[in-house]
């Protein structure tokens, strides 16, 4: 992941276990959007998934941000969890320090963040327990008190560790490009624009985002 680059469900969730929502989501979009209605079957027998805890998750998101590839992205993380003998936690993490991370080929900056999330976890500046049952807002807030991560980083993890149902993250160049490829037949696209487009879908935002964004990869 890289900031600005390239539920409400109570109880968490099993990572690979499809979301409560997912179905009702699905039929309210085939309903409401003809694009949607067109795109979602092609990707039949698939949904969000989450496999990570939440300090991993937010540790590999700083890591990806402003990478040119995700390929480089998966290197550097690949340095990051060799560095912290296969276990990225805030422990292990604060442990390494400044210097350890940038041993591992990492750029001052991100082992900077990567040293303040940690600290925010130990010192208990951050929630994650209770995040399952904070709403949105109340997430992202505590999110973007952490160095490194902005609204983008945090709504990503809305929709990816915590799989919350109506996200719209109008600062993905991803979701803008589908919308512009789909919507507007190439054409660039405002966050006005999208978010005009993204009043069919509430409040199932997360769901159309992802099959967009699905829309998009390579078959």
């Amino acid at each position: 992941m890289a900031e600005t680059g390239e539920h409400t469900s109570a109880a968490p969730l099993d990572g690979a276990e499809k979301p409560a929502y997912w179905d009702a989501a699905v039929a309210h979009l085939v309903k409401r959007d003809r694009i949607l209605r067109k795109l979602i079957p092609q990707h039949p027998e698939v949904h969000l998934s989450t496999q990570d805890e939440p300090f991993v998750t937010l540790a590999r998101a700083i890591i990806g941000q402003q990478t040119s590839t995700r390929a480089t992205a998966d290197a550097l993380w690949e340095r990051c969890l060799a560095a912290c003998g296969r276990r990225v936690t805030p422990a292990v993490v604060a442990k390494l320090g400044l210097e350890g991370l940038r041993a591992a080929g990492l750029s001052q900056r991100k082992s900077e963040y990567l040293v303040d999330l940690a600290l925010h976890f130990q010192e208990r500046r951050v929630h994650p327990a209770k995040w399952a049952h904070m709403d949105d807002e109340a997430v992202i807030g505590e999110l973007t008190s952490i160095r490194g991560i902005g609204r983008w980083t945090a709504e990503m993890f809305l929709i990816f560790n915590l799989r919350r149902p109506d996200i719209l993250p109008l600062d993905d160049p991803g979701l803008l490009r589908a919308i512009s490829l789909h919507y507007f037949s190439g054409e660039p696209v405002s966050r006005f624009e999208a978010r005009e487009v993204a009043q069919a879908w509430k409040p199932w935002c997360t769901v159309a985002t992802w099959y967009l964004w699905r829309s998009l990869a390579p078959r």
